[in-house]
């Protein structure tokens, strides 16, 4: 067990379960996955839960829009409408949700959210044309948002010594529930449901079971976890231990950086691919290689099921590069991840024998996650003292990353051509890597670390922070 601040200070938790920094808000410098305390630990994996549940319900319909297309009679186009939507009503949703979390913690809006969103999933079963299912996708898109408070809450527990793996961990962890979504809709309920019902009844009926699931688990998650280390905000605000946050001052401070709109661009181009793909690949494998809703939706699973360590990977590489070369280091492996994940892109879509696509989809989703890692390495030192905010803006750009591509996928004749775009945007991209500029902090061609190991603290509220101004204006 570990002490840490004086018995008098007013703070929840008086000892803790893991080594913590006093220096970082009592924030753990350390990460034990098979440990389940109060508050960090309990928090780590209420995130990625929570995270894995959103994706079960933002999805549960995208390995049975064949089955949907078909009874419904709708064009490519209209399911692709429907994909972009699901994606598309998100991105206003995060960019709100960054200075919410600045202001509210995460683990309220997880409820909200999740509890919410749980609605509409509930309700696929009424569509009956192709204007009740884009509306149906629009709200129950807006889970997707839960990624905001998913990297929040663990920038919130963890120092900056190994934020970049928590956050990469609780993020590829939740990501995961793409893949899990589509081997248990498309390969194991729908198939179940059939057994007692026609194919029709059975996708109208299946999507109540993430609906479920989906309000349980943000019931669940407000009653046995905790905002931060030292409590939950509103305690804090009361105790006197946590200033009131201006969440218009949070976003605009957030905004204002260039680095955020770096950031914004380059995880378009890493979750936004993995969104496109978890809305195409089943389709994809089902048209090109004409094979069942069934074995479709078991093989698309596999681009999901990277995140079970890919994008930890992509977090403990930046974090361990970081330690040797500074800021450098995790500039250096953003670059080098969206350069090969843009360069496996042309390989796959070229790839003519059902094998082949298989094994360069792996390898092409190895770089996607990792380059979500990395990218969340680089988020909690742009401003620390408006993490929030931009978090919620950088994970907009994934959303609107996945509009973009979604939309030259929906009106290109052939697939080739959308994935021949998309490699050239994400090799493109990489390259932002070299205009990176983090103030005190090095670069990815040289420069000097100036702000001291402890003040580089990722996401502090109440502690002093590494850009003072910004802090000020935060708090205003």
């Amino acid at each position: 067990m570990a002490e840490s601040g004086a018995p008098q200070e007013i703070k929840k938790y008086q000892v803790y379960a893991l080594n913590v920094d006093k220096n970082q808000d009592d924030k753990a410098t350390e990460i034990k996955l098979c440990n389940f305390s109060r508050p960090h630990m309990r928090a780590f994996h209420c995130s990625w839960w929570a995270f894995f549940i959103a994706f079960f319900i933002w999805f549960s319909i995208a390995p049975l829009l064949s089955e949907i297309k078909d009874d419904l009679g709708l064009s490519k186009q209209q399911i692709w409408t429907s994909n972009i939507v699901s994606v598309m009503g998100t991105i206003f949703m995060r960019f709100a949700l960054g200075p919410a979390c600045d202001k509210y913690g995460a683990r309220v809006l997880f409820t909200v959210i999740l509890c919410g969103c749980s609605i509409p999933a509930a309700l696929t079963g009424i569509a009956q044309d192709a204007k009740d299912l884009i509306i149906l996708r629009l709200f129950i898109g807006l889970v997707g948002s839960c990624f905001v408070m998913c990297q929040y809450w663990s920038s919130r527990m963890f120092t900056k010594e190994v934020v970049g793996t928590a956050n990469a961990l609780v993020g590829g962890w939740g990501n995961l529930g793409g893949g899990v979504t589509q081997l248990v809709m498309g390969s194991a309920l729908f198939p179940l449901f059939k057994m007692g019902m026609s194919s029709t009844m059975a996708w109208r009926t299946v999507c109540i079971v993430p609906a479920a699931v989906g309000f349980v688990t943000g019931v669940a998650v407000y009653f046995i976890s905790d905002d931060a280390p030292k409590g939950n905000y509103s305690e804090m605000k009361k105790n006197g231990t946590m200033p009131q946050v201006s969440a218009a001052a949070s976003f605009r401070s957030g905004a204002m950086n260039i680095n955020t709109w770096i950031l914004f661009i380059q995880y378009g181009c890493s979750f936004g691919v993995e969104l496109t793909m978890n809305n195409a690949a089943a389709m994809y494998f089902g048209e090109i290689f004409d094979l069942s809703t069934e074995s479709s939706a078991a093989i698309a699973s596999i681009f999901g099921w990277m995140n079970l360590f890919a994008r930890g990977l992509g977090g403990y590489m930046s974090d361990k590069l970081n330690a040797k070369m500074g800021m450098r280091g995790r500039l250096i492996t953003q670059f080098l991840l969206l350069a090969v994940e843009g360069v496996l892109i042309f390989v796959f879509s070229r790839s003519k024998s059902l094998p082949g696509s298989i094994v360069t989809m792996v390898f092409f989703s190895i770089m996607v996650q990792g380059a979500e890692g990395s990218t969340y390495g680089i988020v909690p030192y742009v401003n620390p003292a408006s993490t929030g905010s931009i978090a919620g803006i950088v994970g907009a750009g994934g959303n609107t990353g996945a509009v973009c591509f979604g939309l030259a996928f929906r009106q290109l004749p052939s697939y080739l051509q959308a994935f021949d775009i998309m490699g050239g945007i994400v090799l493109a991209s990489s390259l932002l890597s070299g205009v990176i500029f983090i103030k005190g902090h090095t670069h990815m061609f040289g420069g000097q670390e100036t702000i001291s190991q402890k003040m580089a603290g990722a996401g502090e509220i109440e502690i002093p922070m590494a850009d003072a101004e910004g802090a000020a204006e935060v708090n205003a």
